[in-house]
C-alpha cells in the first residue's frame, strides 16, 4: 500500500474513533438498553500496515510459574506406576529387547502425534476438556464429560494403590522388615510356622494376610480393613491439600514428586549392579526374541501401553497445557515428554530386572544347596555310586557350575531312574521366566528381593516413597482432568470443588478397602478405563480432523507455534492414527470377549491364587462402568442435535470466552465452524484500538446488530457463528 494510502486510512480510522466518542458522549444515560450493550471492536490485522504499540489485556487464567514446572507436571502425570510395574513385565513377556522396537514405532505413530494434538488444543483454546470440545463442536461436548467420568473412576482405585504404598512405607522403619520371615504360631503344646505362610512365602503371606487381610471371593465383603482405610484417608488428604489451590499449589510439589523417583531409580540401579546376579537379570531382560515380533498380540499390548503411558484421553494433558502461554512450543513439549516417558520405562526395566536377577540368584543358590544335600543323602544310601561324581567336586560346598555338571552326569547315567530322584535343575532362567507385574511385582517380588539387601529398611523406605510419589504425580493430573473443565464450565470455586471431589471419592473408595477390596480394584482397572478411553481419543481425533478441519488446525498450529508443523502430523492425524486406534479398539473388544471376566482370588486353605468368574451382579457392574463412562457422548449429542435444551437458557452450547471470563451468549451455536486461528483469545488481545469495524451488541436480545461491514459481531473469541462463512473468520 502506498504511503499516502496509509495516511488516508489512518485518518479514516481516527474519524471513526471520534465518531464513537461523540456517540458515547451524546447517548442518553437513562437508556437501559444502552447500559446493557457492549462495545465490540473487531481489529483486523494486515501485514502491510505499521505495527502500533499494544498493551496486553491481563488474562485471569492461572499460569505456570516456569516452563520447567510445566514439563515436570506433564512428566509426573505421564510417568506413573505403570512404567515401573507394567512395562518391564510386557518387555519380558513379549520378546525382551525386541519388544522395544514395536513400542518405539507405535510411540511415533500413535503416542507423539496424539499427545501433540491434546497439548495443542488445550494450549490454543485455554480451557479444560469440556470447554475444548464444546468449542470444537457443541454436539461433541460429551467427549469432555466422558473424560471427566473416566478420570473419576480411575482416581477412585488409583489412590487406593497409593494407600497401599503408604502402608508399606510406614512399616518399613523396622529391622528386620516385618515381611522378612514367616510368623510363628503358638498353642498350648508347641510353636509352629503359620501354615498359610509356609505354603506360600513370607512376602506373599504379608501382602495377602497382614496388609489386605483378603477374603476368599468378591462376594465375601468381610468388612472394612481399618489399616487400609486410614491409609486411603491419608492419601486423599495429601491429594486434596496439593490440589486445593490448583497449579499454584500442585506445581510447587511437582519439583519433588516428579524428580524424586528418578533419584531412587538411579540409586537402586547402582546398588543392584553391585549385587550378584544382577547382570544375569539384565541379560535375560534384553536378550531379543525376534520371532515374537510377528505376533499380533505383541503389537496390541505395545499400542495399549503407549496409549496409557502418555495419559491420552484423561483430560489431564489438556488441563495442564491450558495454563500455558499461547506461543509456547508445545511440539517440543510433546516430543520431550514422550521420550522422557520412554527412557523412564527403560530405566525402570533395568532396575527391576537387576533386582530380580539378584533375587533369582539368591533363590538359585538355595536350590543348589537343597539338591546337593539330597545327592549326598543318595550317595550315603547307595542309590548313587560315588564313582559317578567327579572327584574334584565337594558337594558340601558346591558351586552352581559344579552342581550343573553333577546334574547333567546323573541325568545321563541314571536315565531311567533319574525322575525318581526328584532333583531340580536349578536354572536361574527358570526363576527369571516367572513373569510378575502390578501388585505382584511391587508388593511381593520386589519386597522379597529387598529383604536380601544390606540395610534393607533403608531401601524399602526409598522404594515405597518412590511409589507414593509416582502415584501422586499421576493423581495430580487425573484430578486436574476433573477440576479444570468443571471450574471452566460451571464457574464454581476451585477450593470448594476440590474438597467435595476428594471427600466424595474417599467415601466411594471405601469399597476398595474392604477385605474384598483388591478384587474391586481389579474390576475397575480392567473395565472402567480401557475401552472408554480408546473411544474418547478416537472421537478427539475425528473432531479435530474431520469436524473442525485438519487444514484449519494445521494453520492454527502455524500461527501459534510460529512455524508450520511437519506434514508428517497431517498424515498421521488424518489417516494413520484413526485407523490404528480403530484397530486397537477392535482388538481390545475381541480380547475382552475372548477372556472370561473374572479375577484371581486368594484361597487361604490352599495358600495360592485361583481364578474365579465374577458373579452376575459383578458382570452388571463391569458393563455399567463402561456404559457410564461413554454415556455422556451420545447424551450430549442427542440433546444438542435435537435442541432439547434452549440455548438462551444458558446451557453449555452457548458458552463463549472473553477476557478470561465465561460469557453466556443468547444465540444458537449449533454448527460450530469457528476457526481457532482467527478467534482472538485474551492473551493475544491488545487494549481496544478502534479499527475498521465498530459496532455494539444488545446483551438482552437474541438479535445481533449488523456491523457496518455487514458481519455479525459476537466478541473477541467465538464459540460459533452460524451465519458467517468460514472465509470471513
Amino acid at each position: 500500500m502506498p504511503k499516502n494510502s496509509k495516511v488516508v486510512k489512518r485518518e479514516l480510522d481516527d474519524e471513526v474513533i471520534e465518531s464513537v466518542k461523540d456517540l458515547l458522549s451524546n447517548e442518553d444515560s437513562a437508556d437501559d438498553a444502552f447500559k446493557k450493550s457492549e462495545l465490540i471492536v473487531d481489529v483486523q490485522e494486515e501485514k502491510d500496515i505499521d505495527i502500533e504499540e499494544e498493551s496486553e489485556v491481563e488474562d485471569e487464567r492461572p499460569a505456570w510459574n516456569s516452563k520447567v514446572q510445566y514439563i515436570l507436571a506433564q512428566v509426573g502425570f505421564s510417568v506413573g506406576l505403570g512404567n515401573v510395574w507394567r512395562f518391564p513385565y510386557l518387555c519380558q513377556k513379549n520378546g525382551g529387547g525386541a519388544y522395544l522396537l514395536p513400542y518405539l514405532i507405535l510411540l511415533l505413530v500413535i503416542g507423539i502425534p496424539l499427545f501433540f494434538l491434546e497439548l495443542s488444543v488445550g494450549q490454543r483454546i485455554r480451557r479444560g476438556s469440556i470447554g475444548v470440545w464444546n468449542y470444537i463442536s457443541p454436539k461433541l461436548g460429551g467427549i469432555g464429560f466422558a473424560s471427566c467420568v473416566v478420570c473419576f473412576f480411575v482416581a477412585l482405585y488409583y489412590n487406593v494403590i497409593i494407600g497401599w504404598s503408604l502402608f508399606y512405607f510406614s512399616q518399613s522403619f523396622q529391622q528386620p522388615l516385618p515381611w522378612d520371615q514367616c510368623p510363628l504360631v503358638k498353642n498350648a503344646s508347641h510353636t509352629f510356622v503359620e501354615p498359610e505362610c509356609e505354603k506360600s512365602s513370607a512376602t506373599t503371606y504379608y501382602w495377602y494376610r497382614e496388609a489386605l487381610n483378603i477374603s476368599s471371593s468378591i462376594a465375601e465383603s468381610g468388612g472394612l480393613n481399618w489399616k487400609m482405610t486410614v491409609c486411603l484417608l491419608a492419601a486423599w488428604v495429601m491429594v486434596c491439600l496439593a490440589m486445593i489451590k490448583g497449579i499454584q499449589s500442585s506445581g510447587k510439589i511437582m519439583y519433588f514428586s516428579s524428580l524424586f523417583p528418578y533419584v531412587v531409580l538411579v540409586c537402586f540401579l547402582i546398588r543392584a549392579l553391585l549385587l550378584n546376579g544382577s547382570i544375569d537379570g539384565i541379560r535375560h531382560m534384553f536378550t531379543p526374541k525376534l520371532e515374537m515380533m510377528l505376533e499380533p498380540k505383541v503389537w496390541r499390548e505395545a499400542a495399549t501401553q503407549v496409549f496409557f503411558a502418555l495419559g491420552l484421553g484423561f483430560g489431564g494433558v489438556i488441563a495442564f497445557s491450558s495454563y500455558n502461554k499461547r506461543d509456547n512450543n508445545c511440539h517440543f513439549d510433546a516430543v520431550l515428554v514422550s521420550f522422557i516417558n520412554f527412557f523412564t520405562s527403560v530405566l525402570a526395566t533395568l532396575v527391576v530386572f537387576a533386582v530380580l536377577g539378584f533375587k533369582a540368584n539368591v533363590i538359585n543358590e538355595k536350590c543348589v544347596a537343597q539338591n546337593s544335600e539330597m545327592i549326598i543323602k543318595f550317595l550315603k544310601m547307595g542309590n548313587i555310586s560315588q564313582d559317578i561324581v567327579p572327584h574334584h567336586i565337594n558337594l558340601s560346598a558346591v558351586t552352581v557350575e559344579d552342581y550343573h555338571l553333577v546334574y547333567d552326569i546323573l541325568q545321563k547315567v541314571k536315565e531311567e531312574e533319574f525322575p525318581v530322584l526328584h532333583l531340580n535343575s536349578c536354572q536361574i532362567e527358570d526363576e527369571l521366566n516367572k513373569a510378575v507385574q502390578g501388585t505382584g511385582l511391587a508388593f511381593i517380588a520386589f519386597t522379597e528381593a529387598m529383604t536380601h539387601f544390606p540395610a534393607s529398611p533403608f531401601w524399602s523406605v526409598m522404594f515405597f516413597l518412590m511409589l507414593v510419589n509416582l502415584g501422586l504425580g499421576s493423581m495430580f493430573g487425573t484430578i486436574e482432568g476433573i477440576i479444570t473443565p468443571v471450574v471452566d464450565t460451571f464457574k464454581v470455586r476451585k477450593e470448594f470443588l476440590t474438597v467435595i471431589c476428594c471427600l466424595l471419592a474417599f467415601c466411594i473408595g471405601l469399597i476398595f478397602v474392604q477385605r474384598s477390596g483388591n478384587y474391586f480394584v481389579t474390576m475397575f482397572d480392567d473395565y472402567s478405563a480401557t475401552l472408554p478411553l480408546l473411544i474418547v481419543v478416537i472421537l478427539e481425533n475425528i473432531a479435530v480432523c474431520f469436524v473442525y478441519g485438519i487444514d484449519k488446525f494445521m494453520e492454527d498450529l502455524r500461527e501459534m507455534l510460529g512455524f508450520a508443523p511437519s506434514r508428517y502430523y497431517y498424515y498421521m492425524w488424518k489417516y494413520i492414527s484413526p485407523l490404528m486406534l480403530l484397530s486397537l479398539l477392535t482388538a481390545s473388544v475381541v480380547n475382552m470377549g475372548l477372556s472370561p471376566p473374572g479375577y484371581n482370588a486368594w484361597i487361604e486353605d490352599k495358600a495360592s491364587e485361583e481364578f474365579l468368574s465374577f458373579p452376575m451382579w459383578g458382570m452388571v457392574v463391569c458393563v455399567s462402568l463402561m456404559v457410564l463412562a461413554v454415556l455422556p457422548i451420545p447424551v450430549v449429542f442427542i440433546v444438542r442435535r435435537c435442541n432439547l435444551i434452549d440455548d438462551s437458557s444458558g446451557n453449555l452450547a452457548s458458552v463463549t470466552y472473553k477476557r478470561g471470563r465465561v460469557l453466556k451468549e443468547p444465540i444458537n451455536l449449533e454448527g460450530d465452524n469457528a476457526s481457532l486461528i482467527h478467534g482472538k483469545i485474551p492473551s493475544e488481545m491488545s487494549s481496544p484500538n478502534f479499527g475498521k469495524n465498530i459496532y455494539r451488541k444488545q446483551s438482552g436480545s437474541p438479535t445481533l446488530d449488523t456491523a457496518p461491514n455487514g458481519r455479525y459481531g459476537i466478541g473477541y473469541l467465538m464459540a460459533d457463528m452460524p451465519d458467517m462463512p468460514e472465509s470471513d473468520l
